[in-house]
């Protein structure tokens, strides 16, 4: 049983369109799986209510380095779908144990092409959370649990601008500059699950020079384009 906070959320699932998430639909052929775990949480003791578990990527990686993201990652043959390597890869990065989430379904595919990756958003709730950490630290530096207020607090939000010229959306939290291809799924959650609140998209936010050298390492043929790990969500 999921918590009341979740209902609308839980309720559009079926109703969700791949355009509506983004303007990169997956090719008819082609592409690596992969899966990405959206898991909500009721919130630690004494904080501010649900949240949303979070990561940032390592540095050192070969793709999306640095980068805020959802615990998630490649398919594997024994996965047996979306789920199960969300599940997986998440317990591989952070040590969650599967058994503690409840899955209440998945978006539809979205194709990040700097990767080539196809990728699958899980969304689950965590009825029985547990201390998480980094576990892998050749792909995760850090582990957060942002509260959906960060997230939807109209101050917090920002229109992240990157030297290329590309727009997206931002979110300022305590822990971590949301932005990208994570920062899209978060805008797509917050809208559907009824937390948006109106907020300045004028308010502009320009990546620092250390976080655009990352995003350019990763994919240097982007330089001038889309930056790494971004998939732009439609104007709306």
């Amino acid at each position: 049983m999921t918590p009341p906070f979740l209902d609308q959320l839980v309720a559009a699932l079926p109703l969700v369109r791949g355009e509506q998430l983004t303007r990169f639909l997956p090719p008819p052929t082609g592409g690596r799986q992969a899966a990405v775990l959206a898991l909500f949480g009721e919130g630690e003791p004494g904080g501010e209510g649900p949240d949303l578990l979070l990561i940032e990527r390592a540095a050192t990686m070969r793709s999306h380095a640095g980068q805020p993201a959802f615990p998630g990652g490649a398919e594997d043959e024994g996965d047996g779908g979306p789920v199960g390597a969300a599940l997986r890869e998440s317990q591989e990065e952070v040590g969650l144990e599967p058994s503690t989430v409840t899955v209440l379904g998945t978006w539809p595919q979205l194709f990040l092409p700097p990767s080539g990756f196809v990728v699958t958003p899980v969304l689950g709730f965590w009825h029985d959370p547990h201390p998480v950490r980094v576990v892998d630290t050749a792909e995760v530096a850090a582990v957060v649990r942002v509260p959906v207020a960060q997230l939807a607090d109209p101050e917090r939000r920002v229109t992240i601008t990157h030297p290329s010229g590309w727009k997206g959306p931002g979110f300022d939290t305590d822990e971590l500059l949301v932005w990208g291809f994570t920062a899209g799924i978060v805008d797509a959650l917050l809208r559907f699950g009824g937390w948006e609140r109106p907020w300045d998209r004028g308010r502009e936010q320009q990546l620092d020079e250390a976080t655009v050298k990352l995003a350019l390492r990763s994919a240097p043929n982007l330089a001038g384009s889309t930056p790494a790990g971004t998939v732009p969500v439609p104007e709306r």
